[in-house]
């Protein structure tokens, strides 16, 4: 993994805090309206795991994972990073939208990254 300052380690770690929070809270209003959750329980899954492959990278925590589910969320992981990279083309320079957005590329990059030291 590339080293990253401690102050940087905690803004990637509440940006996918907060990317968890964002798909728990989708996740509950779905299950409430009985819509289809598997896309949104994936990625849930996916996040959770990644947040945890950073904290653990970083500040040595438990990771508990199988290997199917480190590569699963991995490729989860990856697959939300065009997207995330679109919007951020879209959104205005100098806005809050798009610093956040930054911090998101950044921790899913460092995600990634983690991840992939667990599956080598």
């Amino acid at each position: 993994m590339k080293a990253v300052t401690p102050e940087r380690q905690k803004l990637l770690i509440q940006s996918m805090q907060s990317t968890l929070r964002k798909l728990e809270s989708g996740f509950k209003r779905m299950t409430e309206k009985e819509a289809n959750t598997c896309l949104i329980k994936k990625r849930r899954d996916a996040v959770k795991i990644a947040l945890d492959s950073l904290e653990h990278a970083w500040h040595g925590t438990d990771f508990p994972y199988e290997m199917s589910d480190i590569f699963e969320a991995r490729t989860v992981i990856a697959g939300i990073l065009p997207s995330v990279k679109r919007q951020y083309e879209n959104t205005k320079e100098g806005s809050p939208q798009k610093t956040l957005l930054e911090r998101r590329i950044a921790s899913i990059e460092a995600a990634i990254d983690a991840l992939d030291t667990h599956i080598r």
